[in-house]
């Protein structure tokens, strides 16, 4: 998992959050460098989080490995949270001062603090003790390391920095994995001559099921019978949780203006991380209407016919008028 740094003014109660890379920094003077990962009897092998399977009641335990990189002894902060998503969209925990209330209180590290020598790690095993009514499904969290540093220059600022190892936890039980589509909205970019233009299509897809998910989006723009139909697929959008919800978009091209535009949006649901769905989840779909009437070509093509017309009536008008004159000559 990325370590996240968060730093609180303590006079203004300001808060802002940042993503780093693996290892967290913490210093005003020399650097401070740390990690967490997953860990075992042999040391930290490959994997890429904690990830068990376990039954409501259960308990198991597991091994975090916390290094130090700089060259003194270091003491952090270490506690286990719940996941939440960030304004990026991407995956976070709660902030340090909120208190866990799902798979983040339910792990036993210990003590609250490691102390790890110069250029060492200190494996720290814990134990995880499932509730027995917890619910089925997957549960997010993470375990955490953190350092908070202090300065002082036009007040005093602490700094805390943090870095964490992802933990999902899935209970057993009826799993009900459901990604939904919904608050669609469509516009239309054109000129109103009836040349192809571009359908612009916001949404928001939710994960109500209660398996963390991928989703690959989908949306088909067509006109009465099908007519004109374009397509576009998208990428396929981040992990969500149980919960989640994540906005969308897409600009589907070389729509032609025929009046009533039907707008369809499906979210094809996939795996995420090592799971499986078998059978896979049905996808997600959901519909908007949108009218685009090329009324500049409309006016255009009345003109014509009504010109047309008019001759003719005017060229018929002409000819019993002759005929009308050559019968009486006779």
């Amino acid at each position: 998992m990325r370590p996240i740094g968060r730093i609180t003014a303590l006079a203004a109660i300001g808060v802002a959050a940042l993503i780093l890379p693996t290892t967290a920094s913490a210093s005003s003077q020399a650097p401070v460098t740390w990690g967490i990962v997953p860990s075992g009897p042999d040391g930290p092998g490959d994997r890429a989080a904690f990830e068990h399977t376990v039954d409501p009641g259960a308990t198991i335990t597991d091994v975090v490995a916390v290094s130090n990189y700089t060259e003194q002894p270091l003491t952090l902060d270490l506690y286990a949270s719940d996941a939440v998503r960030n304004t990026q969209g991407g995956f976070d925990l709660l902030a340090a001062a909120d208190a866990p209330v799902d798979v983040g209180s339910w792990v036993d590290l210990g003590e609250p603090t490691v102390t790890v020598p110069a250029r060492s790690r200190v494996d720290v095993p814990f134990r995880i003790t499932v509730p027995a009514n917890a619910t089925p499904g997957d549960h997010a969290g993470g375990i955490v390391a953190g350092l908070t540093t202090r300065a002082t220059g036009g007040g005093q600022v602490a700094v805390d920095h943090r870095v964490g190892a992802r933990l999902y936890l899935r209970v057993t039980g009826t799993l009900e994995p459901s990604l939904t589509v919904d608050d669609v909205r469509v516009a239309f970019d054109g000129l109103p001559l009836g040349q192809p233009g571009a359908v612009r299509v916001e949404y928001t897809v939710r994960n109500e099921g209660n398996l963390r998910l991928a989703g690959r989006p989908a949306v088909r723009v067509a006109g009465p019978f099908g007519l004109g139909a374009r397509t576009w697929t998208g990428d396929l959008l981040p992990e969500l949780l149980p919960g989640d919800s994540i906005a969308g978009s897409a600009v589907v091209d070389g729509v032609w203006q025929l009046g009533r535009l039907d707008v369809e949006v499906e979210i094809r649901p996939e795996t995420s991380g090592g799971q499986t769905l078998d059978p896979a989840p049905p996808a997600g779909t959901a519909a908007a209407r949108l009218w685009v009437v090329p009324w500049i070509a409309l006016a255009v093509l009345a003109a014509v016919v009504l010109a047309v017309v008019r001759r003719r009536r005017t060229t018929k008008l002409r000819q019993r008028t002759n005929a009308n004159a050559t019968a009486s000559v006779i």
